[in-house]
């Protein structure tokens, strides 16, 4: 009896690591993006000269390479231009605005292939199982995780870190609006995850630190703000402007291309006898009459 159910316990077991991994097929990619960032941050938390930076830079930026590829080419394009995007975006928030600041005083070549890690993140979250099977209560879900953030900021959270977080409460009405009315929904839940998580890890690590006031504004902010990943619905509006403006440029450029090339008569083509009033040539005036 025992050496008969070894076997059956054996194939139950095989059975269920089966459907476990089949169950978390459609997630691979993003779960191997969850665990590259805090991996990758902890690198740069240890990093002491600035070509160790570029090195880690250029291999976040061959990790988005490669990774983007699993998305659709139209896709694909949105990422790099969230890359060019969110670039300028950290450029003034960081070494303009000064609402944050990197350990090392600039913004690390990994930041700008990071953003577009995100944004991948998030375009993938449409097409998940958990998203298509659930709909709309995941991003009910998300949306009560970032306001309990953000009531924290404002609460529980300044007794322990000394800081009132306005700063990311102002962010949730923001968010708030995209989650509930944009269809493009999932992208935004997806990456308020993967920015929570993002910031978490940088902020503790020290690879940034947020002002505890921002200039200009004089807005206290929490380290780090709870519902920043609000930024993105900004940033995500621009790529898509961007990105319009791309498609409507190239598509006007290729109408006018077959619209300018007109085929030419060959050496040995003549004019029809129909169009030759019409075609340039001397004609006799009996061949226009009208008798």
């Amino acid at each position: 009896m025992e050496a008969a159910g070894i076997p059956d316990r054996r194939e139950g077991h095989d059975q269920v690591v089966k459907g476990i991994t089949k169950g978390l097929q459609p997630y691979w990619l993003q779960a191997y993006l969850l665990i590259y960032i805090p991996v990758g941050l902890l690198a740069d938390s240890r990093i002491t000269a600035l070509w160790q930076q570029y090195l880690l830079g250029g291999l976040t930026f061959l990790v988005l390479y490669l990774a983007a590829l699993k998305a659709p080419q139209e896709q694909r394009m949105q990422i790099w231009f969230c890359v060019g995007v969110a670039t300028c975006f950290e450029i003034f928030s960081s070494l303009i605005w000064g609402i944050y600041s990197y350990r090392l005083h600039n913004v690390p070549l990994f930041v700008p292939p990071g953003h577009g890690l995100v944004y991948l993140f998030g375009l993938l979250a449409a097409q998940t199982p958990l998203v298509t099977r659930y709909g709309r209560r995941v991003a009910y879900a998300v949306l009560g995780g970032a306001g309990a953030w953000a009531l924290l900021g404002l609460t529980v959270l300044p007794v322990f870190t000394g800081r009132m977080d306005l700063q990311g409460a102002m962010c949730f009405p923001v968010f708030a609006y995209f989650l509930l009315r944009s269809p493009r929904w999932p992208l935004f839940a997806a990456i308020f995850i993967i920015v929570s998580e993002l910031e978490i890890f940088g902020t503790s690590l020290g690879n940034w630190s947020w002002l505890p006031t921002a200039p200009w504004t004089g807005i206290p902010s929490g380290n780090p703000p709870s519902v920043i990943a609000a930024g993105y619905c900004i940033i995500d509006g621009t790529v898509l402007a961007l990105f319009w403006v791309y498609r409507w440029g190239l598509n006007t450029m290729r109408t006018r291309m077959t619209t300018t090339i007109t085929p030419r008569p060959g050496p040995n083509s003549l004019p029809s006898p129909d169009n030759r009033a019409y075609s340039g040539e001397a004609v006799a005036p009996s061949s226009t009459s009208l008798i």
